[in-house]
């Protein structure tokens, strides 16, 4: 393909007329950036659907002439020169917009596959720059790369222009083409060095404020309103124009061809969907906020570090100590927006630095819970939780609060459909959530009338956090037959105890699980201690006389105490905080009050012991006083339990210092974020990517990253837990 073809007759069908154009652009002949050649390719109804092998064939001999023809360059400066054209126009010709779709939609093939294939880190393959030789236009340097240029026209298209029916498609491929631009992070290791070269990602950093702003709200925008495909709209009926039927075909065989230009790509969205509610344009706009979001770029404190060392794991452990990371403008817009609805500085008079990012909470909260199945739409809950104080107040005050946790529930109680990130960040969020005493308080306060997806017994008129204690404590059940992850353990039990001060008439099902939870890891305890000593025995048995072994404890077993102490402190908490609240509680640990009796003298739960010991006297003296005829029935038991619950004083019981469990990132997240997104993309967005290419995360790795490699910890402030 790296021969130009004769031209085409006029006479010539327009298939023969886009094969000419086609293979001329990734031909040996340049073609000055104000040739005619440019309107003729960009302006042709080229409606290609070619085999993978003859698209790689137009790749390879584009990469092979681009360094003298520079036409990646200059299709990328008359997508920039079409853009500000629409940002102009009153009204948008529609030669104009096919050109704009055509160049994009082109630039991001040849650009994915020079990425793909750049055999340097400063990815020079590109060429994104004129020749020397050719007059640049007036908004490029003579010599400097267009990067910096396109990076702005695409965000300021993003960020202003409307998207209307008529503008679908164009911001569809130019979204795809900041993805693709961006992807050079594929290319680079998981951690973060002073020497990566993202150029397309690093202009976007560069940006000023009010753009980054802007840009932060038209995404989340989209994401909210979900604009649907515009089928038989007029916008698409301007490409027929001239050519013959069926450019908006069916495509037969997506596995066996690869779509070339967007028309077909567009066809192939609509076809592939099965979800007719589902909006592509939300979807694409998601992820690009996502990789913008949590990018982050190392700077070195001392310019002559670089030259001290040069081994690697030496190196890296100095980088970390020796750099920080630079400010990313995008993760601040999404930490700083405020709702519509509502003006912070209104209200207090508080000066707000940087661009104003003002979004629709209400719409933003709503289109969370109907979206949160989609992993992706997880880790936009977690980064608003997590960082935008004014949005997690919103969602602290709602008084549906099911909107959201009823999705997170469900997922979590179909764990094993999920990835382990998905559940990790589900956790989190309910962990986060929790550290409310608020929260806590409200979710027990709204009752569910059923809950349909709950297959092991029906569930009626449930509160929100009976439903909730039960999914945590059957995740912990799952962590430890499956994954076995202490992240996951802990941030169960986390969150149990920062909800247990404030349990209100858990259910009867609930109470029963929290105890069952205790005997569940007393026996996991019990097994791993019997082990302990079994060994113990043996390697005695076999040493020479005075020879001494180690009495330290094995990691697994220390961490399965502290997971007991805590269930033990849940419990305690829920019995000094809120007994006359709880008579099922209280019933749930009378009726398994011998799964306790193996640890009474256990030097770390003797004090916790006897506090549930004093109320387990209390209730069992009152049941023996009572005169009863018969036997003893569930009802009249709890029925006693109930009228001693109003006398029940506490009196003896010793008070501890209530848990009180936070959430808090390590120094280093984007060691976990950074790959877990691109994972993301790479299965959401239909982009793909060569493996052997991909440096950020092993191969075939697609979404699914250990949890622990996420440098999150959960601390207690009462200081007790320590896995």
């Amino acid at each position: 393909m790296g021969g130009v073809p004769s031209t085409p007759s006029k006479s010539s069908r327009p298939r023969d007329q886009a094969e000419y154009l086609l293979a001329t652009f990734v031909g040996e002949k340049s073609f000055p950036i104000s040739s005619d050649f440019w309107q003729k390719l960009l302006a042709s109804p080229l409606t290609l659907q070619w085999p993978q092998d003859k698209v790689s064939e137009a790749c390879e001999s584009l990469a092979q002439n681009n360094y003298y023809t520079r036409h990646l360059a200059k299709i990328l400066i008359h997508l920039v020169w079409c853009l500000q054209e629409l940002a102009s126009a009153a009204a948008v010709p529609s030669i104009l917009y096919a050109k704009a779709v055509n160049a994009a939609h082109l630039s991001s093939i040849f650009l994915k596959y020079l990425i793909e294939n750049a055999k340097s880190d400063n990815f020079d393959e590109l060429h994104l720059c004129l020749d020397e030789s050719e007059a640049a236009p007036s908004e490029i340097p003579k010599g400097q790369n267009l990067v910096n240029l396109l990076t702005r026209n695409l965000f300021s298209f993003i960020g202003t222009a409307d998207i209307s029916p008529r503008m679908y498609l164009l911001h569809h491929e130019v979204l795809n083409l900041v993805l693709v631009a961006m992807s050079t992070q594929l290319r680079a290791g998981p951690s973060r060095g002073p020497k990566d070269v993202h150029p397309f990602i690093d202009a976007a950093m560069a940006q000023e404020s009010a753009l980054v702003g802007s840009v932060v709200r038209r995404l989340l925008l989209t994401y909210i309103t979900h604009p649907r495909i515009p089928l038989n709209s007029a916008s698409y009926n301007s490409f027929l124009e001239g050519s013959q039927t069926g450019v908006l075909q069916k495509v037969g065989s997506a596995a066996a061809t690869f779509v070339l230009l967007p028309y077909y790509t567009f066809n192939y969205i609509v076809n592939s969907s099965s979800d007719g509610s589902r909006s592509p344009l939300a979807d694409i706009s998601l992820l690009v906020l996502l990789v913008l979001v949590h990018y982050q770029k190392r700077i070195i404190v001392d310019d002559n570090f670089m030259d001290k060392s040069e081994d690697g794991v030496e190196m890296n452990g100095f980088l970390k100590e020796s750099s920080y990371f630079q400010d990313n403008p995008y993760c601040s817009a999404l930490e700083n927006a405020r709702d519509i609805e509502f003006d912070r500085v209104d209200v207090e008079g508080n000066a707000h630095s940087g661009p104003l990012v003002r979004l629709p909470f209400a719409s933003l909260f709503d289109t969370l819970g109907a979206c949160l199945f989609d992993e992706t739409s997880v880790l936009l809950l977690y980064s608003l939780v997590h960082g935008n104080s004014d949005f997690l107040e919103y969602v602290l005050v709602r008084t549906d609060l099911d909107t959201l946790l009823m999705p997170v529930l469900e997922m979590l109680y179909n764990a094993s459909r999920r990835t382990s990130n998905q559940i990790y960040m589900l956790l989190i969020i309910l962990l986060i959530l929790s550290q409310d005493s608020s929260f806590n308080a409200s979710i027990h306060k709204l009752i569910l009338p059923s809950v349909p997806w709950y297959q092991e017994r029906l569930l009626h008129h449930t509160s929100l956090g009976s439903l909730m204690v039960v999914i945590l404590i059957r995740t912990v059940k799952y962590n430890m037959s499956k994954l076995r992850d202490v992240y996951l353990h802990t941030n169960c039990l986390a969150t149990l105890a920062n909800m247990a001060p404030h349990v209100h008439r858990l259910s009867a099902y609930a109470s029963q699980r929290l105890v069952s939870l205790f005997d569940m890891l007393a026996r996991k305890y019990t097994k791993l201690a019997e082990l302990r000593n079994d060994k113990i025995q043996n390697f005695k048995a076999n040493l020479a006389e005075g020879n001494t072994i180690g009495d330290d404890m094995p990691t697994e077993l220390h961490i399965y105490t502290d997971f007991l102490r805590i269930v033990l402190e849940i419990l305690n908490a829920i019995m000094t905080y809120a007994l006359p609240r709880n008579p099922e509680v209280v019933y749930a640990i009378m009726h398994r009050q011998e799964v306790f009796e193996p640890f009474k003298q256990h030097p770390r739960f003797y004090e916790l012991l006897d506090n549930i010991y004093s109320v387990l006297d209390f209730f069992n003296s009152r049941m023996d006083a009572q005169n009863m005829d018969g036997e003893w029935s569930v009802e009249k038991v709890l029925q006693v339990i109930i009228i001693n619950c109003r006398s029940w004083r506490g009196d003896g019981m010793k008070m501890f210092t209530q848990l009180k469990f936070t959430y808090e990132q390590e120094h280093h997240p984007e060691e976990f974020f950074i790959p877990y997104v691109w994972q993301l993309v790479l299965s959401k967005s239909g982009m793909t990517f060569n493996p052997g290419s991909i440096h950020l995360f092993p191969a075939d790795q697609t979404t699914d990253a250990s949890p622990a490699d996420a440098k999150v910890e959960t601390t207690n402030e009462s200081g007790d837990l320590n896995v």
